[in-house]
């Protein structure tokens, strides 16, 4: 069966998670991504948070599945070559270099565009053009800026950053849909153009809720789903809202069986309005459900953690996964806390291909995340990341240097 992406060859200068997570996502589409490395070192993530000595680490295993790996000196004027050969045979440039990287290396949208008309350059920044579009970003800076952290955590204490890599993989996530949308733009032009994501805007993208929550505060002075009404105060910015649900339907995270030594004995329990009556009897409080000051959602806000903490005395009379059992039968919204052990044991993650399974030539077996976007008629088949430079002269080759002019290339250093 065809790939949704076949015959679309993608020229890959992305390093460390932002740009990889782009880049084998349209591979696992079926893009041909050709990897760009340094010779001898290759991409820094491949010796990052090693496990096993001299060997990939599985911080690059995991985000450069179903690519092919070539180096090339760029600096070295025949290696230069090489690398304009391939922009002419590609269709999108994918970087995430430091601001300028990409223009003093000799490559400007300008010279790409004189080489090939056609080429996308798609590039991750940690900010968009304004006052801060010069500095470097990493995760949790882009978290921090993008508005995430100050609307995370308790209200009593620090601003958090979260678990989730929302600023490096979510903007990698942002990015591929700007190169799968210009390269159908394309298709109608004929023309290349440059896509931009940048990591606060990306976070931003993310944290969207919170700016509605921010006019909303300007416009009123309080919000009666988050924790600290009624009887706490708000300030000019949206507070930290602990878990809260940030909707409209109040919701909080409550102990279960065997918190006291399982951290992640717990469930999200959600208080939707049509079952709140199912919900009262479930607990054993059927009388709330007709009680004033409990029977409407608007009587309940001012009693959420009273209810709460009433729901929470059911729940840890239960194991999360009873008591997600139970809910269900209710259709009362609820979902356990499950540890990243849970998840990689769990099995129809496996057989739907979100945890999958990679045999690797020096790691061996190990487990990691799959496509998470199915497609009925393009489905993606997880194969192994690259070993570095495994693929230079299979590429040459296709470029249409001989066995001669790729040995006299690596003698040279270009290769």
């Amino acid at each position: 069966m065809s790939k949704a992406l076949d015959g679309v060859r993608i020229l890959d200068f992305t390093h460390v998670q932002s740009g990889p997570t782009c880049t084998q996502l349209l591979a696992w589409f079926g893009a041909d991504v050709i990897k760009v490395e340094r010779a001898g070192a290759g991409d820094i993530t491949r010796e990052q948070l090693r496990d096993i000595p001299d060997v990939d680490s599985l911080y690059f295993t995991m985000l450069n599945h179903n690519k092919r790996s070539v180096t090339i000196d760029t600096k070295n004027p025949e290696g230069k070559q090489v690398l304009e050969a391939l922009i002419q045979k590609c269709d999108v440039l994918v970087e995430n270099f430091a601001p300028g990287a990409l223009d003093r290396m000799g490559f400007t949208w300008e010279r790409i565009q004189e080489l090939n008309p056609r080429m996308i350059v798609a590039s991750v920044k940690g900010f968009g053009p304004g006052p801060y579009e010069d500095c470097k970003v990493y995760e949790n800076v882009a978290q921090c800026a993008g508005g995430a952290a100050s609307t995370t955590g308790f209200d009593d204490g620090p601003p958090v950053v979260t678990g989730a890599q929302i600023g490096d993989s979510g903007t990698g996530l942002h990015l591929a849909l700007g190169i799968v949308t210009a390269l159908y733009q394309r298709t109608q032009t004929g023309r290349g153009q440059k896509v931009l994501a940048a990591m606060q805007d990306g976070v931003l993208n993310l944290c969207r809720v919170k700016l509605r929550d921010q006019q909303r505060l300007e416009r009123t002075g309080t919000m009666k789903e988050y924790p600290q009404y009624p009887n706490g105060s708000f300030g000019e910015a949206v507070p930290r809202a602990g878990n809260a649900s940030g909707g409209g339907q109040p919701g909080w995270i409550l102990k279960c069986k065997g918190w006291e030594t399982d951290p992640n004995a717990y469930i999200y329990f959600i208080t939707q309005a049509p079952v709140w009556a199912k919900i009262c009897k479930v607990i054993g409080k059927e009388e709330w459900a007709t009680d004033p000051n409990y029977a409407t959602p608007a009587a309940r806000l001012p009693h959420l953690k009273d209810i709460f903490a009433e729901i929470e005395r059911w729940t840890m009379t239960k194991t999360k996964f009873e008591a997600m059992q139970i809910l269900n039968k209710y259709d009362i919204p609820c979902g356990p806390i499950l540890s990243m052990k849970e998840i990689a044991e769990e099995p129809s993650l496996r057989k739907t291909g979100t945890i999958v399974e990679v045999d690797h030539p020096t790691r061996g077996k190990y487990l990691t995340v799959g496509n998470p976007i199915k497609l009925s008629d393009s489905p993606t088949e997880v194969t192994r990341s690259p070993l570095l430079g495994e693929h230079t002269d299979e590429v040459m080759t296709e470029l249409g240097y001989s066995p001669e002019q790729i040995s006299a290339l690596r003698t040279a250093g270009a290769i």
